[in-house]
């Protein structure tokens, strides 16, 4: 299969179509070869318009989703960005050409041994893969310019929001119920939060976000 050609229809058909301009996120995600992330057997759906199983509550984002989550976020060439439930490093490796430093944080053991494996080949530099609960973040690494959630939510934990660099924004689809989730910016300035929602996404919800089950008596 030619990757390659693959790779430039999904930025013509499914990115540049639905308003992503941003030049930067455009060519990161040209160059990143998306089915060096997914398990073998579904390299050869690698580029469909999709969020793609990886296993174990994690898939790599809708190209689409991802990107206009990127493009929001703007993030500069000096800033520090957080990707949290990383998977196998697709949005760590995309997000590491367009920030100074990400940080992916990865509570599956094999899928962040997975993730620190292909950022290595790929000669991703930039990139740090970090083991442990996805609520906490990585305190010790921030603050973040900017913190991309790779998988819904249904709400976003305050760990999280207190990683926020003064002036910082986290990126993240929010889903309650049935039905899609909305993407949603959240600002901050200061020790003001502010959020608004972006657009709707189909985006699957992470299994340790999952509202817990209630008893009723």
């Amino acid at each position: 299969m030619d990757y390659q050609t693959a790779r430039t229809n999904m930025v013509e058909s499914q990115v540049r179509t639905n308003k992503v301009t941003d030049r930067a996120v455009i060519d990161a995600l040209l160059a990143v070869p998306r089915e060096r992330f997914v398990p073998a057997a579904l390299r050869g759906i690698a580029y469909v318009d999709e969020d793609l199983p990886l296993g174990q509550g994690r898939h790599l984002m809708e190209p689409m989703v991802l990107a206009r989550l990127l493009q929001i976020a703007a993030p500069q060439p000096t800033d520090r960005l957080l990707v949290v439930a990383c998977g196998t490093g697709y949005p760590c490796a995309i997000a590491a050409r367009v920030a100074a430093r990400v940080v992916g944080i990865e509570s599956v053991s094999a899928q962040a041994r997975r993730a620190r494996e292909l950022v290595a080949e790929l000669g991703v530099g930039n990139v740090e893969i970090v083991e442990g609960p996805l609520a906490d973040g990585a305190p010790d690494r921030g603050p973040f310019d900017v913190i991309l959630l790779n998988g819904a939510v249904t709400e976003i934990p305050a760990a999280l929001k207190s990683q926020l660099a003064d002036g910082g924004r986290l990126l993240a689809v929010i889903k309650r119920g049935i039905g899609l989730g909305q993407a949603t910016l959240t600002d901050r300035l200061g020790d003001v939060y502010s959020g608004r929602i972006l657009f709707d996404a189909a985006t699957p919800l992470l299994p340790e976000f999952e509202p817990k089950e209630s008893f009723v008596f």
